[in-house]
């Protein structure tokens, strides 16, 4: 890899590109994000490697292996390029007539997507009502790009936008462009971009200051970053180069979590890359601008996504929160001022310097620019999902993601994970953007969207995530470390049925201590799940109360498994039982012993009948 010198070579090179790429070539896409890996694309692309070679069709049909392209309820995939072909849930067999298909310009119907809601099977990728309904700015660039190739990222545009502030040499350029989109950091509390920026820039300090990449993804159900650094870690890079030279940052740090190894994986190849190709370093290009970028992986600590204490991780000490002021723009890592911002609006800013300001500014009501959530629980189509802000939950859970799984209804949606809130399907027409959101007890936070069904029971969601979080935090603060406590032990009572009318005013009490007076945005937030869930599904905690009775059938203390008169005999349920507590014979109605039930729920989750019920 030729080091390029300077802006002109670096132009020469991506016109080189260009001009070698020939769009009409057939390329096989196959996404390898951690997703598509754990449901067998590895396979696929050493069947689709050995076919191509057998075949002698390496100069006729392309290969590009990417990251995840946001539809994980359909991996394995592949996608066929130029056409915009779509084939999910492929195997090891249909991968080899997909490229006997691709090889003779053949589309093959049968392994096309099925619409559940016509019956009919559609070819292209984004006429599948999962991908036709969203805005894909960010994840778009996913299955354009292998991660591992540097050409392929700066054939497509990549680092052009770098090159443009280069060129452009003013560093208030930058800092006016980011303030311009209107751009929202998309990690927490959507504090503005060029306003933090313009901050640090302001700084004098002759020692230097640092640019921080948050990729500590810790809330549970959220994997939007991991999935954007697997995909295309040179969008972080070049956001981050960017960043530096409209601030004088001189370091920078990527702080992720040591559980995301293909994703560290990707970012050390991209880094060496960057800096053999001279996009990192010294001089960059030619010009005075120096700037280098390091990773640091974290032990994986929730409260280390408070940036403080991100700060004392990176600096080699306990990931603990300190006091505010000063900030971290004044005094942040080693002393020295220094800016946080988490993967996905690190992956913006190429795309507002390319766009411009104004045109990036035009999506999006009252926040602008996309949002990446990632879709998980009770929903037909799971996966990462990319849309405007200020588009309504409704079109998120309904339009995207397909509705409900099987018959029971949706009962909420959790934002934000363990430091948002539940909010109920009656609100479901609410916009999506930060003042929304936290008006009705609940935060945008990273983009986690777990959805939840009648079946859901909403005194434990807020249990299991009150349990997150008293092991979470950090300890430091007396107020967070025993008001998680509490308020975990007085809900774990109450699902027991030994809770009384008068813990649910103690516990709101002790929800709003600990929200206005813990130390740190992990302590602040805590209690959103208990209060969100009192406030908007009051009843279900007086139902445990008064009635001893969970009515989603989930506190095993309060139910009993019965199983009724449509039961067809089947024993499916028997099999299904790791204590032998049913009984009966085949063809006949069976019965479970309460005494011997450990009320796992595994009968009534493979009963095809609906013959178990929980009273």
């Amino acid at each position: 890899m030729e080091r390029l010198k300077t802006v002109d070579d670096f132009k020469t090179l991506q016109d080189r590109l260009l001009a070698e790429r020939d769009p009409h070539i057939p390329t096989i896409v196959i996404p390898a994000g951690t997703c598509g890996q754990a449901s067998g694309a590895n396979d696929l692309i050493r069947v689709a490697k050995r076919e191509l070679l057998r075949r002698k069709l390496l100069e006729k049909v392309y290969l590009r292996i990417t990251g995840c392209h946001g539809f994980c309820e359909m991996e394995p995939s592949v996608l066929v390029e130029p056409r915009g072909t779509f084939y999910p849930k492929v195997s090891l067999k249909d991968m080899v007539r997909i490229v006997e298909g691709v090889a003779r310009g053949e589309v093959l119907e049968e392994l096309l997507f099925l619409n559940p809601q016509t019956g009919k099977r559609i070819e292209k990728q984004n006429d599948v009502p999962f991908f036709r309904k969203q805005l894909r700015t960010i994840l778009s660039q996913n299955e354009q790009i292998d991660p591992i190739r540097i050409y392929n990222y700066i054939e497509t545009g990549g680092y052009a936008a770098m090159v443009r502030v280069l060129v452009n040499g003013e560093p208030s350029y930058v800092i006016d462009e980011v303030k311009a989109s209107g751009l929202r950091g998309r990690g927490g509390a959507g504090f503005p971009t060029g306003s933090k920026w313009e901050l640090l820039a302001r700084q004098v300090n002759g020692t230097g200051k640092f640019l921080v990449c948050n990729a500590d993804e810790g809330d549970p159900g959220a994997y939007m970053d991991r999935s954007v650094i697997e995909g295309n870690p040179h969008g972080i890079i070049e956001g981050m180069i960017i960043g530096a030279y409209g601030t004088g940052a001189t370091e920078g740090v990527i702080y992720v979590r040591n559980e995301y190894p293909l994703a560290i994986k990707h970012l050390i190849i991209a880094l060496q890359q960057a800096h053999e190709l001279g996009l990192l370093g010294k001089y960059i290009l030619g010009t005075d601008f120096s700037f280098d970028i390091r990773l640091v992986r974290g032990a994986g600590a929730f409260v280390c996504g408070e940036e403080t204490a991100l700060i004392r991780s990176i600096e080699g000490k306990m990931g603990e929160p300190r006091q505010r002021p000063p900030f971290p723009v004044q005094k942040g890592i080693n002393g020295k001022p220094t800016a946080i911002n988490n993967v996905e609006t690190w992956a913006n800013i190429p795309v507002i310097i390319r766009r411009g300001a104004q045109e990036f500014a035009k999506v999006g009501r009252r926040n602008t620019g996309t949002k990446i959530f990632s879709l998980v629980g009770k929903i037909r189509n799971t996966g990462l999902v990319e849309v405007p802000m200020g588009v309504t939950i409704d079109k998120i859970i309904s339009d995207i993601g397909g509705g409900p799984v099987e018959n029971a209804k949706i009962k909420a949606v959790q934002t934000g994970g363990p430091s948002g809130g539940c909010i109920p399907a009656k609100m479901f027409n609410l916009p999506i953007d930060y003042e929304s959101l936290t008006k009705v007890g609940s935060i945008m936070g990273s983009g986690g969207m777990i959805v939840m069904d009648e079946n859901t029971c909403m005194v434990d969601v807020a249990k299991y995530f009150m349990n997150f979080l008293k092991d979470e935090s950090c300890g430091k603060c007396f107020i967070c470390r025993k008001g998680t406590q509490r308020m975990y032990e007085i809900l774990d009572d109450i699902s027991k049925g030994e809770g009384a009318v008068g813990h649910l005013d103690l516990l709101e009490e002790l929800a709003y201590v600990v929200k206005d007076t813990a130390m740190c945005g992990l302590g602040q937030t805590a209690p959103n799940p208990v209060l969100s869930t009192l406030r908007y599904f009051r009843e279900e905690y007086l139902e445990h109360i008064n009635n001893k009775r969970c009515p989603a059938g989930v506190c095993k203390e309060l139910v009993t498994f019965l199983i009724n008169e449509k039961c067809t005999g089947c024993r499916t349920c028997v099999r299904s039982c790791p204590e032998e507590a049913i009984t009966g014979k085949k063809k006949e109605r069976h019965a479970i012993d309460s005494e011997k039930c450990t009320k796992c729920g595994a009968c009534r989750s493979l009963c095809k009948f609906d013959a178990i019920e929980v009273s």
